[in-house]
């Protein structure tokens, strides 16, 4: 079998699989999906930055109270 032979073998078996992906068990997943609106989208950007910064304060104040009261960690 040449080399071309079973590249275009494999990009047969590619394009098989992606012609099927849509038709599987994503099939229904894909068709429900959607483009967010505005307003959601920024809503969700807003809610991940909250939940980072919230996280970031979490670990700076874990940090201040390991670096600052003394006796809180004996090595």
């Amino acid at each position: 079998m040449k080399v071309v032979d079973k590249a275009e073998s494999v990009q047969q078996k590619v394009e098989i699989r992606i012609k099927e992906f849509g038709r599987g068990k994503y099939g229904r997943v894909l068709k429900m999906a959607k483009k967010p609106d505005t307003e959601e989208y920024i809503r969700t950007c807003k809610l991940a930055a909250i939940g980072i910064i919230l996280i970031g304060a979490l670990g700076f104040f874990i940090y201040w109270i390991w670096n600052n009261v003394p006796g809180f960690f004996k090595p």
